[in-house]
């Protein structure tokens, strides 16, 4: 890979690693207004539309019809199950817990792309894992916030493994149609299946104050869209299991910004716990990318399997 691509692909992963912390403390301002399903369905309403003026400007072109099914699917999977049941999980679990199980997404995405993908993540890469996992507990622990079983548990869990089948499956769709087409496709079907909360959403826009929907709109914009896109690419140059595993340092950039946007200060466990998910991400993406991509350009196109 070029110089200039690797960096593309850097700058990617930031983008989306610091956009999505930041949807963090966006959705909690939003939920001062907008229920859960109200303010998902807002976000992505708006990201819709957003994703249409793209896709008139870039002419994208429109999916092959045996592919709608796979692209629905995928699209309800990453943003339908995903913030839905994340929003009313977040509603019966603290916030520090939840950050915490929305973190095994990128365990969940490795073995999956590991079984049908054929990327081998190597030793340097499951210990780099398990460091980023263990950093983000650290920073959990330091919420002060207590742990307890219960439902709300069960769907992060389903959140974040709904949104791993997004991240390891999309790779051949995403070669296939680009990175733009593939993120407009997905986000327009989780959209659609979203309009079962579209009553009663209208009056919650006019009550709602004026920064909360600005709010909304940000997420609807950046972590909706932009994130989308930046990961996709990334996904489409390296592959799940070296895209996602970045995903650890999001809590740790969650607690930094909410300490700037909503007054928040981070304890020291929770510092520590960042600059330990920090060395777990070094760990694990050094040099399984380069390996990852020179066994996809070994491996013949046919023999990649598909949704």
């Amino acid at each position: 890979m070029k110089k200039q691509s690797q960096l593309g692909v850097v700058m990617a992963q930031f983008i989306s690693i610091v956009i999505w912390a930041s949807a963090f403390p966006g959705i909690r301002v939003g939920l001062e207004a907008y229920s859960p399903d109200q303010l998902s369905l807002l976000r992505f309403l708006i990201g819709s539309v957003l994703l249409v003026i793209f896709a008139i400007f870039f002419r994208i072109r429109m999916p092959e019809p045996k592919d709608i099914p796979a692209l629905l699917l995928l699209g309800g999977l990453g943003f339908t199950v995903y913030h839905v049941a994340l929003n009313y999980g977040e509603q019966t679990i603290s916030a520090g817990v939840a950050s915490l199980f929305v973190s095994t997404t990128p365990l969940f995405a490795s073995i999956l792309a590991l079984l049908f993908f054929r990327e081998r993540f190597g030793l340097r890469g499951w210990l780099g894992s398990m460091l980023g996992f263990i950093g983000v507990t650290i920073s959990s622990l330091g919420t002060g916030e207590p742990f307890q079983w219960n439902g709300g548990i069960f769907l992060i869990l389903l959140a974040s493994f709904s949104e791993s089948l997004y991240f390891a499956f999309q790779r051949n769709y995403v070669e296939k149609y680009g990175f733009l087409a593939f993120t407009a496709y997905t986000i327009w079907g989780g959209t659609l299946f979203m309009l079962y909360s579209l009553p009663g959403l209208g009056e919650a826009i006019i009550q709602a104050p004026t920064e909360v929907t600005l709010s909304v709109l940000y997420l609807g914009i950046f972590p909706t869209v932009i994130a989308y896109l930046a990961l996709a690419y990334v996904t489409s140059r390296v592959g799940a299991s070296e895209a996602t595993s970045s995903l650890y340092l999001t809590p740790a950039l969650a607690f930094g910004i909410a300490w700037i946007w909503l007054g928040e200060v981070p304890t020291l466990l929770s510092i520590v716990g960042g600059i330990v998910t920090l060395g777990g991400v070094l760990l694990a993406t050094i040099r399984v990318g380069l390996q990852n991509r020179k066994e996809r350009e070994d491996r013949p196109l046919a023999d990649q399997s598909s949704l």
